[in-house]
């Protein structure tokens, strides 16, 4: 009884289908949706309640169109309410435009349509234009170049940090005694070893090991505010 009934109202879910064609959704989806409506009516329908069938089929079919809608093609999940508002607000702008010659309404004249508040216009104007989701790969829309919308997306510049490092060190690093400078500049810019460092300097490991250190601690301070400035003559110590 179950498959005659479904074969029986299926052109009845079809043509509840074609409502909502030329929505961005393909028929052949929304189809099998109503269809699915239908089988569900189906299960749901209680001949002793008194209500013709087609009474409760067409709102649970439609129902189940509308929810498919909501659910399922969204390119970003939003919450109900913002959807609610899109679709209020892109009813009220067909209808403001066509009966001012395609002049796109403003904010105002579409809350007074809807009776909604600016605030929540602008929001459903929004999300009229999130219903869809591109591609990083599609082309920027109106350039006639070959750039790609991930071409336009930013990124972190790694050498910032870098930046802000050197600058944060630049004073410390000025202060510093010749001899402490040119360990440093050695060891972290020519990338040479302590013991190598010692040899050019006639000093031991050990002895440039502890100027290294003492040297780094002293900007360290220095850069963080974290106590008084050294004397020079204690790091050359």
């Amino acid at each position: 009884m179950r498959d005659e009934l479904t074969r029986a109202w299926l052109p009845m879910a079809v043509r509840l289908a074609l409502r909502f064609r030329d929505r961005g959704e393909s028929m052949d989806d929304l189809k099998q949706v109503a269809a699915l409506g239908l089988v569900k009516a189906i299960g749901g329908y209680r001949p002793e309640r008194g209500s013709a069938f087609e009474s409760y089929a067409i709102p649970t079919i439609v129902g189940e169109v509308k929810r498919h809608f909501r659910d399922c093609t969204w390119g970003v999940h939003v919450p109900r309410r913002v959807q609610e508002l899109r679709n209020a607000v892109r009813l009220a702008v067909r209808e403001l435009a066509a009966a001012s010659d395609s002049r796109f309404p403003t904010v105002s004249e579409i809350a007074e349509r809807t009776r909604l508040s600016a605030d929540d216009v602008i929001l459903g104007l929004e999300a009229i234009e999130s219903y869809k989701t591109l591609s990083l790969d599609a082309e920027r829309p109106g350039a006639d170049d070959d750039f790609a919308l991930r071409d336009s997306i930013g990124f972190t510049e790694s050498q910032y940090e870098l930046v802000l490092a050197r600058e944060t060190v630049r004073d410390g690093l000025r202060g510093l005694p010749e001899r402490e400078r040119r360990i440093l500049y050695m060891r972290f810019f020519c990338d040479m070893t302590q013991s190598r460092i010692g040899e050019e300097l006639g000093l031991s490991q050990m002895h440039v090991c502890r100027l290294i250190k003492r040297t780094c601690a002293r900007i360290r301070e220095q850069a963080d505010g974290a106590g008084p400035e050294a004397p020079a003559s204690s790091v050359a110590a």
